[in-house]
């Protein structure tokens, strides 16, 4: 799987580097402050030695991590990363409990290394803002591939961590336990939608985009 270092130096203090971790090849997003180095690290799913290596590189202090909802590929390491180092869980919002409560059912479907089942340190609900050194995230709750999807936004920047809700060409699957297709495309054109057309999203899997391009160009958004 590989690695992405990402560097913007006209960003106010906001960096990331992607790491594509397991078989669906879900983005772990490890973002950080550019002025005190505080990071955080968005949806370990798996590979858990090839996330220390990613965080060593980049010589940050790891201090939260976020999950944007309760799928075993975006949650698969997130117990073991925040024992090891020490760190609170936030997210995503209480309503994907019921995939936290059966993440080892969820591994053994999935064929992932056993996770037993573990709660997040803090749930998130929409409005919440989570600071990270100098820069901050503002929560959305966006249900729908998931009831307790959230994402997590830096205005600032004007870039959005969107999880597993809208993708490059395509939205996030409604099929799931759970899962609602009319939520979904509610979450996505009354939420995420509204934050601007120049909004640069990093989805939970596949490439980046802006929130403008998938409102002209997205097939499932007509």
């Amino acid at each position: 799987m590989g690695i992405y270092l990402l560097i913007y130096f006209n960003m106010n203090y906001m960096r990331y580097s992607i790491l594509t971790t397991t078989v669906f090849s879900t983005n772990c997003v490890l973002i950080w402050c550019s002025k005190t180095l505080e990071a955080a690290l968005l949806d370990p799913g798996a590979e858990l030695e090839k996330i220390k290596n990613l965080i060593n590189k980049c010589m940050v202090n790891i201090t939260k991590i976020f999950l944007t909802h309760g799928h075993i590929d975006h949650v698969g390491v997130a117990k073991l990363a925040s024992s090891y180092y020490s760190i609170p869980i936030y997210g995503p919002n209480i309503s994907d409990k019921f995939l936290f409560n059966m993440l080892s059912l969820q591994s053994k479907i999935f064929n992932f290394n056993f996770c037993s089942s573990f709660l997040p340190n803090y749930w998130l609900k929409d409005g919440d803002i989570i600071n990270l050194g100098n820069i901050s995230f503002d929560v959305l709750h966006c249900p729908g591939h998931t009831p307790g999807h959230i994402v997590f936004f830096n205005k600032i920047n004007k870039y959005l961590f969107s999880g597993d809700v809208i993708f490059k060409n395509s939205i996030g699957r409604s099929d799931f336990p759970g899962s609602n297709y009319h939520k979904l495309i509610f979450s996505i054109k009354n939420k995420l939608f509204l934050l601007g057309d120049d909004v640069v999203f990093i989805p939970g899997h596949g490439n980046s985009s802006t929130l403008g391009e998938e409102k002209l160009n997205n097939p499932y958004l007509k």
